[in-house]
């Protein structure tokens, strides 16, 4: 196949074709080839228009990632206290991953749950745990601009999101005994990556990232329950903690409302001062402009609470 036949079909695929697929639709030719040639893929993800963005449900409460910009966290270890548990997010060596790292996983969380949707309506086959996107795509789906300096970057994201690992430690009722079982997972953000192309110039142009298996089973064997759809404006959300305000309330109060103590939330971001969080989270609540959710503080017994509340709906009651 000529280069420019495969940069067409690269450019016209739809989410979810393998390349047989795409280049028979697109090509008319036969899709019959027992054997995809060297450095096609079988099965892909490419650049498509109004794709919703999605998260994982399972993880929205809980801070993935560093809130910091400056502090790169290599080597460090936020753990989490759950009431069945706990949760443990290691840095690697080149710098735990930042919430604006974690845009990538929302993108593959996303075009791997729109792909599997167009498999279930019989428009394409089972997505694999591969995803080929262009650093264009990329940037564009997180709002990034397309700048030279974003392009190089993106191998650093990758870099931190490879290296970051989430270590899950749940205590289950065993089903044999009256004791407890003690089930142990630990996964990196991104199970790995290699670079497919890059640009005359040296920038990287096409990535093959591969989903870690605990999100693709997500996507894969939940029927759509494991994933949230995420307002598009959260992109636009400058401040870490507004961002993860945001994914609280997306999960915690959906349609309606919820209301969480403020020491609660501040024990699920991973940062280092509760006064700090408070007065950053007081400003939130004074700007009211987060997509989606109206934020009010009220007293209570265990100290101030968040009460996030859809702006279609009445913030709860004390």
């Amino acid at each position: 196949m000529s280069s420019l036949n495969k940069q067409r079909v690269q450019a016209e695929a739809r989410p979810g074709e393998s390349w047989d697929e795409a280049t028979a639709r697109v090509l008319g030719t036969s899709i019959n080839k027992a054997v995809p040639e060297e450095g096609e893929l079988a099965d892909f993800f490419v650049s498509a228009d109004g794709i919703s963005t999605k998260d994982s449900r399972h993880f929205m409460d809980v801070a993935l990632f560093r809130m910091s910009k400056q502090q790169s966290r290599a080597g460090e270890v936020i753990r989490y206290d759950l009431a069945d548990g706990y949760v443990e997010v290691k840095g690697g060596p080149d710098g735990m991953a930042s919430i604006w790292d974690y845009d990538i996983v929302l993108m593959l969380i996303s075009y791997l749950t729109e792909s599997m949707n167009l498999y279930k309506k019989g428009r394409g086959v089972k997505p694999s745990r591969f995803f080929t996107p262009h650093v264009s795509d990329i940037l564009k789906f997180c709002q990034s601009g397309d700048g030279g300096n974003q392009s190089k970057r993106i191998e650093s994201v990758l870099d931190r999101l490879k290296g970051t690992t989430i270590k899950s430690v749940l205590h289950r009722p065993s089903r044999s005994s009256k004791g407890v079982t003690r089930e142990v997972k630990s996964e990196s953000l991104i199970s790995g990556y290699r670079v497919l192309s890059e640009t005359i110039r040296g920038r990287i142009d096409r990535v093959e990232i591969e989903v870690p298996s605990w999100i693709y089973r997500q996507v894969i064997d939940s029927h759509g329950a494991a994933v949230l759809t995420v307002n598009q404006d959260y992109f636009l959300i400058d401040s870490a903690i507004a961002r993860f305000i945001y994914r609280l309330a997306r999960r915690a109060a959906g349609n309606s409302s919820a209301k969480w103590g403020f020491k609660t939330i501040y024990g699920r971001s991973g940062l280092a001062s509760f006064k700090g969080f408070c007065s950053i989270l007081r400003r939130l609540i004074r700007s009211d402009d987060l997509p989606e959710y109206h934020l009010y503080e009220e007293a209570g017994l265990s100290g101030p609470q968040l009460i996030m509340a859809r702006r279609s709906a009445e913030p709860a009651c004390g």
